[in-house]
């Protein structure tokens, strides 16, 4: 059984104000993007990385890992129109028998710790999903009025999300569905029933600007390898 890891790098930066896509702004003086594949990189699992990026960024991360001098082994593969057929794209270049993590690239503080309780989770049971309980009150849309619900019965989901490789890939043969929104609901619609681990409140995923200045505040608050 081998260990792989899809790094889904294909946003932009409209959210973060920049022309810059995130996954290359600066975190600790180095590419947000590198940090996430440090993680995977110096974890217990050391899976096969492949990183997802749309084609007219492969220049530039060619560029930036020689200006940073990253070398960390793995391959890049092209995105797709939607993050379904981003991960599809990796996905069908997989054909030995493991288990596959598919990760934001922009949630650069994942611990190497999480990522091999979901690898193991995974290789038990056939796909783990990192999540956390929500602290805030929910409310609910119902028509024109909200009404609260019971906090506890929800939880929010992060990457990674580790899958039994041969189940995933069935589940990625379904035509793409807007109600797809992360990888599990592509394999629970399959037929699968989602398995959650244990999450992290320092994974978070760098979509505004304040979450870059939350994430250098956190990166240097914890031992740096």
């Amino acid at each position: 059984m081998k260990n792989y890891a899809i790094i889904v790098a294909g946003g932009s930066g409209n959210r973060m104000q920049t022309e810059t896509p995130k996954q290359f702004l600066l975190l600790n003086n180095l590419p947000v993007l590198m940090h996430t594949i440090k993680a995977f990189a110096q974890s217990e699992t050391q899976p096969k990385i492949l990183l997802v990026l749309s084609a007219d960024q492969h220049q530039n991360w060619h560029n930036l890992c020689k200006e940073f001098n990253f070398q960390i082994p793995h391959e890049v593969v092209n995105g797709g129109k939607e993050r379904f057929y981003s991960v599809k794209n990796a996905l069908d270049l997989l054909d030995e028998p493991g288990v596959v993590a598919i990760h934001d690239a922009v949630r650069p503080l994942v611990s190497k710790e999480l990522i091999d309780a979901c690898y193991g989770a995974a290789t038990e049971k056939g796909n783990a999903v990192a999540a956390v309980k929500p602290t805030d009150s929910i409310r609910k849309k119902n028509g024109d009025y909200t009404e609260a619900v019971n906090r506890d019965d929800f939880y929010l989901i992060q990457t990674p999300q580790v899958f039994d490789l041969q189940k995933i890939k069935n589940a990625y043969l379904q035509p793409f569905s807007n109600l797809f929104t992360d990888d599990a609901s592509v394999v629970e619609h399959s037929g699968e029933i989602i398995n959650l681990v244990e999450g992290e409140k320092n994974n978070i995923k760098i979509t505004y600007p304040t979450d870059l200045d939350l994430a250098e505040i956190l990166i240097n608050k914890k031992p740096f390898k």
